[in-house]
């Protein structure tokens, strides 16, 4: 079911994205316009990420089957992918926001750097 929900608001998110992105400016946008365009782009980082995390999986457990291990590998389910692709679908778009107020030097892009990885093994402990 999960499955189903993040690939419709990826879809319409998709969209959205697509559509003001062609038919407005950023001037013309105004705030919550571009507030919009800030959450969809998100939306739809987070559905890509998700299926992108749970296909690769899948992927290296299917690799790995031939070889011969004690505990054979375990694909990640769903939700866990999804977990994690909460917090690293953030990155696109605040990268995206600080390019909006200045550029990007290697100091922001080490402290999202950062603040993925920190996200991540958050999730990590809490799961397990």
């Amino acid at each position: 079911m999960l499955q189903r929900v993040i690939t419709i608001i990826t879809v319409v998110s998709l969209c959205l994205l697509t559509l003001m992105l062609v038919t407005t400016t950023p001037a013309s946008a105004g705030p919550f316009g571009l507030l919009l365009i800030f959450i969809t782009a998100y939306l739809t980082c987070l559905g890509l990420i998700s299926f992108f995390l749970y296909g690769i999986s899948r992927i290296i457990v299917y690799a790995s089957a031939g070889f011969t291990m004690r505990r054979p590998l375990q694909p990640m389910p769903f939700r866990r992918s999804y977990y994690y692709s909460t917090v690293l679908a953030a990155a696109p778009v605040m990268l995206i926001g600080l390019q909006s107020v200045g550029a990007i030097g290697i100091y922001e892009f080490i402290l999202v750097v950062i603040f993925e990885i920190i996200g991540c093994v958050y999730i990590t402990k809490r799961i397990y």
